[in-house]
């Protein structure tokens, strides 16, 4: 296994996979909250960074929902929403072209459910040449055991990080070490109420 490229922010992209009521429902409330809570500071976090965000919704929508409103709110404008009727994205032709397109070979993923659409999906994003890292606290299953699916995820070369650990290593990529000059130059005044930990 060849180890771990740091993620930099003009070669990155971020998705979220399938955060609909149907999974949401499956869960408990104080959970869903925090998922939620997070999810959303990650949207909020690679909008202003400008990262690419792609985001799934599994099929029927009519059915499962759209991607909840509390995140959709913080996607950026710039984001493409994608029906897919694949657990893994990868498979279906508009998100793999348009991925392709983005020209981006490290994608940072959250979303559900963790042994299902997000197993799938990342290894279909690996065998693609991807670069993927799982943000552990961004993931989720209405399933109570998922250790199968995350050692499956690991060992095919996925990297796990957290929301902290990502928030740091943005701003690092475009910063170095004076921590936010080049970053309020490059990107303008950094939200305040961005947290840099998750919930």
């Amino acid at each position: 296994m060849t180890a771990a490229k740091r993620i930099a922010v003009d070669r990155c992209w971020g998705l979220i996979i399938d955060v609909q009521e149907f999974f949401l429902s499956q869960i408990d409330n104080r959970l869903r909250s925090k998922l939620e809570t997070n999810i959303k500071s990650f949207a909020r976090l690679l909008g202003y960074f400008r990262v690419p965000m792609v985001a799934t919704l599994e099929r029927p929508v009519d059915q499962k929902g759209a991607l909840s409103s509390e995140i959709a709110k913080h996607v950026s404008g710039d984001a493409k929403i994608f029906e897919k009727d694949f657990f893994d994205l990868t498979k279906e032709k508009k998100i793999a072209d348009h991925i392709t397109r983005l020209k981006k070979k490290q994608v940072i993923v959250a979303g559900c459910e963790t042994d299902v659409c997000v197993l799938q999906s990342c290894l279909g994003l690996l065998g693609l040449g991807y670069d993927v890292y799982v943000v552990e606290e961004l993931i989720f299953s209405s399933s109570r055991n998922v250790d199968a699916a995350i050692a499956r995820m690991k060992a095919a070369g996925a990297v796990f990080v957290t929301y902290k650990s990502l928030y740091y290593e943005l701003i690092e990529a475009v910063d170095g070490a004076r921590h936010g000059e080049k970053v309020l130059a490059t990107f303008g005044p950094f939200p305040a109420d961005l947290p840099d930990a998750a919930v």
